[in-house]
């Protein structure tokens, strides 16, 4: 069993990953957390020869930037086209209230949120529109800035690896 720890591990981690960079872009699985944990247990089954805590320190700073930038994306998207607080905090709600709701509350969810946000602070249709299609674009912006952090991540493993 011992001699399968390897190749388990290997396995495992490489499973984290690449389910951890198909995250980024769809809102269902934590991505950059798993990319994390398959970058951590590599260094594990290395017995941190090659990556060590500095290394692993910094991919979860880079983890934690990853998380803001999920919950705040969206709500900077509706800011940019003059949303009202109350369209902001409703993408906001809007994205944590579709976590529960599966692939469709997660797309849906801030767009709708800053909708019923802007048409109670204003209630006009049009604008409150713009404000959700610019909240589902700072959504797609922040997926795009997560893929390229975890990128960046595998990078700095990479690098500290080959050291």
């Amino acid at each position: 069993m011992e001699s399968l720890w390897p190749i388990l591990g290997w396995t495992l981690a490489l499973v984290l990953i690449v389910a951890g960079l198909i995250g980024t872009l769809l809102p269902i699985l934590p991505g950059a957390p798993l990319v994390f944990f398959g970058l951590w247990l590599i260094a594990l089954i290395d017995g941190y020869r090659h990556v060590g805590w500095p290394t692993l320190t910094l991919l979860g700073l880079i983890v934690v930037l990853t998380v803001v930038i999920d919950f705040v994306a969206s709500a900077l998207g509706a800011r940019k086209v003059g949303a009202s607080r109350q369209a902001v905090s409703g993408a906001l709600l809007g994205s944590i209230i579709g976590l529960f709701f599966g692939l469709p509350g997660l797309l849906l969810g801030p767009f709708v949120g800053a909708v019923i946000g802007e048409l109670v602070a204003q209630s006009r249709v049009e604008h409150a529109a713009r404000v959700g299609i610019a909240t589902w674009l700072g959504l797609l912006a922040g997926s795009i800035a997560k893929l390229a952090l975890c990128l960046t991540m595998l990078l700095v493993f990479g690098f500290a690896w080959w050291l």
